[in-house]
């Protein structure tokens, strides 16, 4: 049996390949949020499957959900409160801004963080087009009063 090199070949999307600096922030981020644990709870990489398709923020953050440990789902279909996005080295910023526009507001996220590690840069987008910048103090989420200390995200 004949096999073409191609078909042994796996590809990866650009988004799909995680640096130590992308997941450095994306533990941050969980572990920053988890003071709030009370009221909201992260997931770190769930999949996702809005009524736009399917996706996976980096971190997701929603109301605390209950658990049901003997019926686990694969693809979540509720749009988290926050969909934090961490750029990658090989990535396009109109990339994650396109999933914003396209792919999560049209699905109900009410916020969406992008984090630039190499210009520590966090920018918070919401539906109605507005655009907040965050490069040192504290990110004071506009829709949810979480704050995350950039001092610790970028340390």
């Amino acid at each position: 049996m004949e096999t073409n090199a191609f078909d042994l070949i796996e590809t990866y999307e650009s988004e799909d390949i995680m640096s130590l600096n992308h997941s450095r922030i994306i533990n941050r981020v969980s572990v920053a949020l988890s003071r709030y644990e009370d009221e909201y709870e992260t997931f770190p990489e769930l999949e996702l499957e809005l009524t736009t398709g399917k996706c996976k923020p980096d971190v997701a953050v929603y109301k605390n959900l209950p658990v049901d440990w003997f019926n686990d789902v694969i693809y979540f279909t509720q749009a988290p409160i926050i969909a934090v996005e961490v750029l990658s080295p090989k990535q396009g910023l109109t990339d994650l801004t396109d999933k914003a526009l396209k792919q999560y507001f049209p699905a109900g996220v009410q916020v969406v963080w992008i984090i630039i590690p190499t210009t520590r840069i966090v920018q918070t987008l919401l539906p109605d087009g507005s655009i907040q910048t965050w490069s040192t103090g504290i990110l004071r989420d506009p829709v949810t009063g979480i704050e995350l200390d950039l001092g610790y995200l970028f340390r």
